[in-house]
């Protein structure tokens, strides 16, 4: 080996008129190697590059959705005790929730970045903070100076473009939802059957359904059973009352919200259907029904 080093060495040398030629040409590869490490290190220090194919992505594109915040925190990576399944990884910025599962190791138990998990975010990275103070407060992404507000932009520049993780929706702070003691009517139901405009704010239009004397917003994590040609949307800006009573979804059953006939097992249906969005679906209550 060493004297092929060296015939190729002589053979440079003579190419080159100049000598040595060879330990030089290896200094320089070297060189160019170690630059292209650290730029590309310098694009993330710590969290390894993953470049999906476009089925991957499309895999990943469900339809957005919003997040109260207790639905958020429940994305925070832990083993989840009913399906003995670890839960995906979200967390948001600026309102904006990303799944970045694929960051488990960073973002997830026992990462560096733990604690964002299933939290707002875009406060504490724009200033490089630990601090819980800076968690879970949309509003103090408006609030940054110039230098916090180009850090966040990098972040969100490096999530979605950089790691290409999904977004799966918006986080809509607590003091951001409706009053669940409003009363609506027939009107304000239809007003709100998910085919309406997205309000400022929101990863999806709302979708309003009636349940009892409770109006249940499906808009957060309902989109695949309530939205646009899904097999509930036929419930969509309606008192589902009776048709959740009688398990129909005959057009004129759906149609008709009246509960007073209702046997006593229908009732205890429609009253496990309330109690299913609201303790275990966390569909957050918008307001009451105006009977």
């Amino acid at each position: 080996m060493s004297k092929t080093f060296a015939e190729l060495g002589k053979w440079l040398d003579e190419q080159t008129g100049y000598e040595g030629s060879l330990g030089v040409i290896a200094i320089l590869i070297l060189a160019i190697a170690g630059h292209a490490w650290i730029n590309s290190s310098s694009k993330d220090a710590s969290e390894p590059v993953k470049i999906k194919s476009k089925e991957e992505q499309e895999e990943d594109e469900d339809p957005p959705r919003n997040f109260t915040s207790a639905q958020l925190l429940y994305f925070n990576g832990t083993k989840d005790e009913k399906t003995d399944e670890n839960r995906p990884v979200y967390l948001s910025l600026a309102g904006i929730v990303f799944d970045v599962s694929d960051g488990r190791d960073f973002y997830g138990p026992g990462g560096p970045y733990e604690m964002f998990a299933g939290r707002e975010c875009g406060a504490a990275l724009a200033k490089m903070s630990f601090d819980d103070k800076y968690l879970d407060n949309v509003a103090a992404c408006k609030e940054l100076n110039p230098g916090e507000k180009f850090e966040l932009e990098n972040w969100m520049e490096k999530f979605k473009h950089y790691r290409c993780y999904p977004v799966r929706g918006r986080l809509v702070p607590d003091d951001q939802l409706p009053p669940p003691t409003r009363v609506l009517t027939k009107e304000d139901l239809a007003e709100n059957d998910g085919s309406q405009d997205v309000p400022e704010g929101y990863g999806a239009a709302p979708i309003y359904i009636g349940a009892g004397t409770k109006v249940f917003d499906m808009s957060f994590g309902g989109m695949l059973f309530y939205g646009k040609g899904c097999t509930y949307n036929i419930f969509a800006g309606k008192d589902a009352s009776r048709a959740l009573a009688k398990m129909s979804f005959e057009k004129a059953i759906v149609d008709n919200p009246n509960t007073d006939d209702l046997s006593e097992k229908e009732l205890k249906i429609m009253n496990d259907w309330i109690t299913t969005f609201e303790v275990r679906k966390t569909y957050p209550i918008v307001g009451t029904l105006k009977k």
